[in-house]
This record gives C-alpha cells, structure tokens and sequence, in this order.
C-alpha cells in the first residue's frame, strides 16, 4: 500500500484535555494510523486551561505571525507544537488570544456556551489549512472530529476549492452525540458569505445554526461520513441517510483503527 497523508482536525486530544469519547478517539487514532504506515499531522484548538509548561507546548515561530480576517476583524494566529513522546506523535495547536485565551473549551464554569463560538470555529479551521499550507504539506485526506471543526469541509470545498494544497483532498466527517444546546449565532452565514461562499452554498444553515444544522452542512460537503458515537441524533441520521455518502457505522474503541483505516482506503480510491 502506498502511504498516504491524512490531516486530523481535531476538536480535543487527550492528555491535553480529559478523557472523553473524542479526545480518546483523537488520542489513539492518529498514532494507530501512523503506525499502519501513514504520514499525519494532527491539530487541535489551544484552548487556555491546557498547562503549556506541564505539556511542554512551545510556539513555531516560523509557522506564527500571519492574521486572519474573521468578519472583516483581524486576528493574528499562533501555532504552537507539542510531543506526544509515547506515541511519537507531534499536535499542533491554533492559538489567538481573543478566541483561545479563556481558562475553559466552548463553554464557561456556569455550563453557558460562548456567543462567539461559530467565530472560533472559522478561526480555527482556518488556522489549521493555513499552517498546513504553510507546511507545504499536502494531504491526501482530511478527517474532521468534533463540531468545532465542522466547517473544515465547505471551507475545504469551497474557498480552498483551487488551492493546489487542497485541490485533490478527499475529507471524512465524524459525527458525534457531542451536541452543543444554544444555536450558534445566526448570523454565521453572513460571516461565511465573507469568505467567498453563497447563499446556496450555506442553504442548510439559513434558517437554523443548530447541532443537527451544522453537522448536516458538514455531511453534504464531506466525500466520507463515521459514526463516531454510538448514539447521534436523529435528525442527523436521516440527513446522512438522505445524502448517500459512504458511510462507516459505529464501531467501539477495540476494532475501530483498522476499519477506519480501510475507510479511507474506500474513500481514496472512490471517484
């Protein structure tokens, strides 16, 4: 088998963040792809409660500096780099202060979800294609874990739709039971619109910026979607029905790196 690079956008990575289903999912999977001959890379937010001296986090200056405009708002991007030595494995980490700097993930002590959370999350994904580009890395496949990331795939097949880096990138969404409560703000598809994409790219979030919303907007511009928890919702599972993508459905933590492993073989290989 001829190696192939897979990109992980990741929402959370243990031993950054607790254990739960992604972080673990986010842990193991990328060292057992890599081990089954692989190249990866694999990023995730640096969210402000993440101890960078315990977890020896350092910024790639060379990777730093450039700002992106979210909302017609700058906002300079930091990159920063850990070792997971065990698993030989590096995580990148997108940084900024305005989005990243508070002491929690997508939400605060009380249990309240941030209202700019649809921002961090354009941020983000955009931070990490943009390192990757900076990179020169040119995956053969993105795999996308958690909502935050959940715009990895229109941004992938709309405002990066030419870049060379990207061009030929086949992308697999995971759907987790990770559902967030309050909508996220409605004015998101204004602020996509901004970075190029239209009014019937965004249809699916024109009336609703909900989980079921989102995850469905993710599917449609996806080539490959998983089941990533054992329960999702409903309303997704109709959608992912009524899309026909290929679809892996769940699998548990002892047999799932080898079945998503021939996953993106199936992916790859399709027209």
């Amino acid at each position: 088998m001829v190696a192939k690079r897979i990109l992980f956008i990741t929402q959370e990575i243990t031993p950054y963040l607790p254990e739960t289903e992604i972080s673990c999912i986010c842990r193991k999977l990328p060292q057992g792809i890599q081990d089954r001959g692989r190249e990866i890379r694999t990023f995730m937010p640096r969210y402000g409660l993440i101890n960078e001296r315990r977890n020896q986090l350092h910024e790639v200056i060379r990777l730093s500096g450039m700002n992106l405009i979210i909302d017609d708002t700058d906002h300079p991007l930091i990159i920063k780099v850990a070792s997971i030595q065990s698993a030989r494995m590096q995580v990148y980490f997108i940084d900024n202060d305005d989005f990243f700097q508070r002491k929690f993930t997508v939400q605060d002590d009380d249990g309240k979800e941030f209202e700019d959370n649809d921002e961090r999350a354009m941020f983000y994904v955009r931070g990490v294609l943009e390192t990757v580009k900076k990179l020169r890395w040119i995956p053969d496949l993105v795999h996308c874990h958690g909502w935050l990331s959940a715009l990895a795939p229109i941004y992938l097949k709309k405002m990066y739709a030419d870049d060379p880096g990207f061009a030929g990138a086949k992308i697999v969404y995971s759907v987790y039971a990770d559902a967030y409560q309050k909508s996220l703000n409605e004015s998101l598809a204004r602020k996509l619109k901004l970075d190029g994409m239209t009014e019937k790219d965004l249809q699916l979030i024109k009336t609703s910026t909900d989980f079921d919303a989102l995850s469905s907007l993710a599917i449609r511009y996806s080539d490959g979607v998983i089941q990533g928890s054992h329960g999702i919702s409903q309303k997704v599972t109709e959608f992912i029905e009524k899309e026909n993508k290929p679809f892996l459905p769940y699998h548990p933590e002892t047999s799932y790196v080898d079945v998503y492993n021939d996953f993106y073989d199936q992916i790859l290989n399709s027209k």
